[in-house]
């Protein structure tokens, strides 16, 4: 299409959008975009469902153009015409609308006037922030196009190579449109329904593409026809080059084509490393093919070269910053897109979206009071902000102002009806407050919108069940079961069954179970122990509290040895503290690196899960002042109990690490009393914190500044009161993951019994580990106190069995 006849396209656009634009603010809202199809289809006669059928699908593929409240803006209606989504000429004579002076189409006077009257509407402020050496902007040009001098088009050059690159690729789509159709209708176009990923306004519609089938015939003549188009690119001078490949990867990336759009922004980053736009951009594509990785890297990159820039790229600075946060998150690293989005927040404290990044991402590491006063200051500046008050609502909710939390999860409904997470959460909410009838009706509106969410399903079971909808229950599960076939449910659906014929049944089976459920919760001084062996139960409880945190961190997993390696290789200069003593300190979002590196064997999103519950329940502890810097010596010492290993490795790496901190003075084998004492009260307040541990320092006396040795160490880290003695137990629930006690049922729960097995003396039912450590008991067996006998395995208990039964034949034959 020539310039001329671009501009004059154009300028019908514009005379369409004035004609139905009645309110003059710039935008085509619902009732303006539905007389608009209304009029130019006068034949038609629609009914209010199809019309509002049509509009869903015109805002939520062209969203990128929406202004709130306004409406869609002109370039949005210029982008539904290019798109093939009306005939402008048809439209422009339907309506009877009319040029200014007639003008034909190739008169210069008409397309200068067109051009200038789009460019000065589109932009207000264009006159003063472009530079009049660059070329005019064509009035059909997308809007990364004329939007500015840095993201636009410098050279006319250019312009052809779009044109041909635009034929090309409605080429290739108009070829694959009907296995993309069949996409769409297997249910792969609901992705209005979550929260947003993350992205800025260019990275935003990442999760919106359509999908080309690379390996088509047709799609390997579309990339041979490509590179014939960069080649032509490259036979100009280096600064055109550049434009024309900079030009040609954003419209391949707004086509979805990623992946080209990429080698077309390495081919620029070749031509000018410095330059921060390519970089930038490769980034945006990286993240898009899911190669987070690489895409921090390109960010890292851009950020280097608008820094080394001085004031030039400013404007952009925050956005790198946004970027590389989500990036960073890709990866799992949540802490450091903390520090980025933070950063961009501060540049730019009007970018709401950087808010609420940043208040997503700390409440994805527990920090919730921050997250609310981040997430606050995004709605504040963007009151129709549905993922902010989403987000928000679910940090009211961590904290306990359910209330609240309510309200901002309905404001997100009510600005988006099918947002899931909103409904997700909010059925989450009421589930914890025992409303399960409305839980159940939440779970449903998200099975509506999102029908193969097993979690919903699975949620939606629960609820039922609370609500006493046993049956219902029943068919969900089952459902949720055939969606995702997860051990988990499968447990459930199991547990569930055994239930109802426990109860069917009655108590006649003589098994000592309490078949009606119902139990007592006994105090602790009631409980006696047959043997030392048996474990105390409150000593058994906080053990399965370090368990559960193991298990969720992968603490487990990581050995002791990569510890010691990862502390040997790890190079912290000394600084100092407030109170003067050296330390090796290091800001959370370092430790989080060397955290990685200890568990690079997790997937992204589950060492996002180790990290928040590492800085939840060890890091706020260490960093109490929220000074963002912790000892990570101490650190060190602190994680190397629960790492994977023989015991008395952990305990020797934890005198290592206390040694590795501490500026020695030639004593390499002694550390100081001081600290050592220092470090099990801090284990203490982060693994026991129930035990009152704030007296020790005075019970152990605090001025001691004499040294110790290992042997020395170990006497005060094995002590069972005020040492760290309950990791013999830790050890133990390690152990007893892989025991199972045959067909024996814990008498509360009902499950099967894994790790130990807790019998009663007197009434002879059996207890699981947790129902020992909560001091439950059937009802049914009421008695003044209750003796126990812990048996590790099933081989334990028959030997213990046979042992009482051959001491009572012994009796009854030595009887007269």
């Amino acid at each position: 299409m020539s310039s001329a006849a671009r501009n004059l396209r154009a300028e019908k656009v514009r005379r369409i959008f004035e004609r139905f634009d009645s309110n003059g603010d710039g935008g085509l809202n619902r009732e303006e975009m539905a007389a608009l199809v209304v009029a130019v289809n006068p034949r038609v006669k629609f009914s209010d469902e199809q019309i509002s059928a049509i509009l869903d699908e015109v805002f939520r593929t062209y969203s990128d153009f929406i202004d709130e409240p306004a409406g869609l803006t002109l370039h949005g209606l210029l982008r539904t015409y290019d798109d093939g989504a009306g005939d402008v000429d048809r439209d422009f004579d339907a309506l009877s609308l009319s040029l200014p002076h007639s003008p034909s189409p190739s008169s210069p006077s008409a397309t200068s006037v067109a051009a200038a009257a789009l460019s000065a509407a589109d932009d207000p402020s264009t006159s003063s922030i472009i530079d009049p050496s660059f070329p005019p902007k064509r009035a059909s040009a997308a809007p990364w196009a004329s939007s500015s001098p840095n993201h636009g088009i410098a050279f006319d050059s250019t312009w052809p190579l779009l044109d041909d690159l635009e034929i090309l690729v409605k080429r290739l789509r108009s070829k694959q449109i009907q296995k993309s159709s069949s996409d769409n209708n297997n249910g792969n176009n609901n992705f209005d329904s979550f929260s947003e990923a993350g992205w800025s306004r260019e990275i935003d519609h990442a999760d919106r593409r359509f999908h080309w089938d690379e390996s088509s015939a047709d799609y390997t003549v579309f990339v041979k026809e490509l590179t014939a188009l960069r080649g032509r690119a490259d036979a100009a001078g280096r600064d055109e080059a550049f434009d024309a490949h900079m030009a040609i990867g954003r419209s391949l990336y707004e086509h979805h084509l990623f992946r080209e759009a990429l080698n077309s922004f390495r081919r620029a980053c070749e031509l000018v490393p410095t330059d921060v736009r390519p970089h930038f951009r490769a980034g945006t594509a990286l993240y898009a093919l899911g190669r987070h990785g690489e895409a921090k890297e390109e960010f890292l990159l851009a950020l280097e070269a608008a820094e080394a820039s001085g004031n030039q790229w400013a404007q952009l600075l925050p956005q790198i910053h946004v970027n590389l946060g989500i990036s960073l998150e890709g990866e799992g690293m949540v802490l450091n897109a903390c520090e980025h989005y933070r950063e961009a927040a501060i540049l730019c404290p009007t970018h709401f979206r950087a808010l609420k990044l940043l208040g997503s991402a700390l409440f994805g590491v527990g920090e919730y009071r921050a997250a609310e006063k981040a997430l606050e200051e995004a709605v504040f500046l963007r009151p129709d902000y549905a993922d902010a008050h989403c987000d928000l609502g679910s940090a009211l909710h961590a904290m306990g102002e359910d209330e609240r939390a309510i309200q901002e999860f309905q404001k997100a409904i009510d600005l988006k009806p099918g947002h899931v997470d909103a409904l997700y959460n909010l059925g989450g909410l009421l589930m914890d407050a025992g409303r399960f009838a409305r839980a159940s009706e939440m779970y449903t509106r998200v099975l509506a919108v999102r029908p193969n969410s097993w979690r919903a399903q699975l949620n939606k079971a629960v609820a039922l069940l609370g609500a006493s909808e046993n049956e219902e229950a029943k068919k969900a599960l089952k459902e949720a079961f055939k969606m995702t076939k997860r051990l988990e449910v499968y447990d459930a659906i199991a547990h569930l069954k055994m239930l109802h014929k426990k109860r069917k049944h009655g108590k006649g089976s003589g098994s000592g179970v309490d078949s009606e459920g119902e139990f007592l919760v006994v105090d602790a001084s009631k409980f006696k122990r047959i043997g030392r062996k048996t474990t105390l139960r409150q000593d058994l409880a906080n053990a399965l509290e370090i368990r559960a945190f193991q298990r969720l961190t992968r603490l487990d997993h990581c050995d002791i040895e990569q510890l010691k390696k990862e502390m040997s290789e790890t190079n912290v200069p000394l600084s100092y503290s407030g109170s003067g003593a050296p330390v090796k300190s290091i800001r959370k979002a370092g430790l989080e690196m060397i955290l990685q590196k200890l568990l690079q064997f997790l997937k992204a999103e589950t060492f996002q899960g180790s990290v928040k519950a590492v800085n939840e329940k060890i890091l706020s502890v260490m960093d109490a002042s929220g000074s963002g810097r912790v000892d990570l010596g101490i650190f060190f010492a602190v994680i190397a109990p629960l790492c994977s290993g023989p015991t008395d490795r952990r305990k020797r790496v934890v005198f290592d690490a206390l040694l590795w901190r501490q500026t020695n003075e030639g004593r390499g084998t002694l550390v100081r009393r001081n600290d050592a004492i220092s470090y099990i009260k801090l284990l203490r307040a982060v693994y026991i914190p129930s035990h009152g541990v704030s007296d020790m320092m005075e019970l152990h006396g605090e001025s001691d500044p004499s040294m110790i040795s290992f042997s020395e160490f170990l006497e005060i880290f094995n002590d069972q009161d005020w040492g760290f003695g309950i990791l013999s137990t830790l050890v133990k629930l390690e152990i007893g993951d892989r025991i199972r006690h045959g067909k024996h049922t814990c008498s509360i729960c009902q499950y099967p019994i894994i790790g130990s097995r807790f019998r009663e003396a007197r009434q002879h039912f059996s207890l699981c580990n947790r129902c020992y450590s909560e001091g439950k008991v059937p009802s049914a067996f009421k008695q003044e106190e209750y003796r126990f006998k812990e048996y590790g395995s099933e081989t334990e208990a028959i030997k213990d069995k046979c042992t009482c039964f051959t001491l009572n034949s012994k009796s009854t034959e030595s009887d007269p």
